[in-house]
């Protein structure tokens, strides 16, 4: 039924992609109230508002009822916002993170599912941004629709997931695949940036553990890379990119050059990367430490020439796509970018 909740006013959550009602002397918040809820109902609502950070409190509401409201704690500072703009904005990617995030209800405790909370709304904007497609001039038109899933398993709910699929799809011959299994590791858009100073003509690596090689028995499992980062849902790559840059390395980026938008490994991840060239400058030759310590980060950052970076291909040393393929792509264009710096 329609109500309004009297000195409330809506604002920008901890989390922003979900609006939230918030103490506002003299505001008014148009709403509606919901009437003969079950139990269940509102275990899953207060589930869900402490999995972003809310409180389920009790008000009383224009019409003088009694209620029960999500809003922001009492402390909060928050900027009002407009409902529409939001709606705009992050309506379908709400819609979207929700589908998963009330999947682990009975499963997990909210303070579980606010641990996950950022992987949700990252991996629920990396479905969001998959929807844009890419041009098949080559390839097949087939769409996905057309692939018949008979089953879809979570057996890995954590930070990460893995899916366990049961399906057949249309084959090239005209018919159709037999019924298979398949697994993957669902991931986030990732992007992906090799500092270059064209002046100086360096470029800046960091250095840093990874679980990848050391799973797989590398006995070095540190590695050098170009600056990444997790696109979080309402960030676009490129500002994922100037962030990361920042917090990794200290560096303001001047401009962004788009190398590639790529899957990394089509058959067995969902993990997309947006990979670029950042111009900047850059100091003398040399180490610097970064990352954020709430992340649990621990970052060397390595300040090397071109021709530098250059024999890492020739050694080997160079062993990650995102790294050669920058590499790569700058020798084709350093040319260019050091005579229009």
């Amino acid at each position: 039924m329609p109500d309004i909740l009297p000195d409330h006013g809506l604002g920008e959550a901890a989390v922003p992609v979900f609006p939230v009602a918030f103490r506002k002397a003299d505001a008014t918040l148009d709403g509606v109230a919901i009437t003969d809820m079950s139990a269940d109902a509102l275990e899953r609502l207060v589930f869900f508002a402490q999995g972003l950070g809310l409180e389920c409190k009790d008000v009383i509401l224009g019409s003088g009822r009694d209620a029960v409201s999500v809003v922001a704690a009492e402390s909060s500072d928050l900027e009002p916002m407009d409902l529409s703009d939001w709606q705009r904005d992050f309506g379908a990617l709400a819609i979207e993170a929700c589908h998963e995030a009330m999947g682990y209800y009975g499963s997990v405790t909210a303070g579980g599912l606010a641990w996950r909370m950022p992987m949700i709304l990252s991996r629920a904007a990396a479905r969001q941004a998959a929807q844009i497609g890419k041009p098949a001039d080559m390839r097949s038109t087939t769409s996905a629709t057309q692939v018949e899933c008979m089953r879809r398993d979570t057996p890995h709910q954590g930070y990460f997931l893995t899916r366990e699929y049961q399906l057949r799809y249309p084959g090239f011959d005209g018919g159709t695949s037999p019924v298979v299994d398949r697994e993957v590791f669902v991931a986030t858009d990732a992007a992906i940036v090799l500092p270059y100073d064209p002046v100086h003509d360096r470029v800046l690596l960091v250095e840093q553990f990874r679980m990848g090689p050391y799973g797989r028995g590398d006995p070095r499992p540190w590695m050098l890379e170009p600056v990444a980062g997790r696109v979080d849902a309402g960030e676009t790559p490129e500002q994922t990119a100037r962030r990361e840059c920042v917090e990794e390395a200290g560096l303001e980026l001047r401009e962004l050059e788009l190398i590639s938008r790529h899957y990394c490994t089509p058959g067995t991840s969902t993990e997309y990367f947006h990979l670029y060239l950042g111009l900047c400058d850059l100091p003398e030759a040399g180490h610097g430490l970064g990352g954020l310590a709430s992340e649990n980060e621990d970052i060397r950052t390595h300040v090397i020439s071109y021709d530098r970076a250059m024999s890492l291909l020739g050694t080997g040393e160079a062993d990650n796509g995102p790294l050669v393929l920058a590499l790569i792509w700058l020798s084709r264009e350093r040319e260019r970018l050091r005579s229009a710096a």
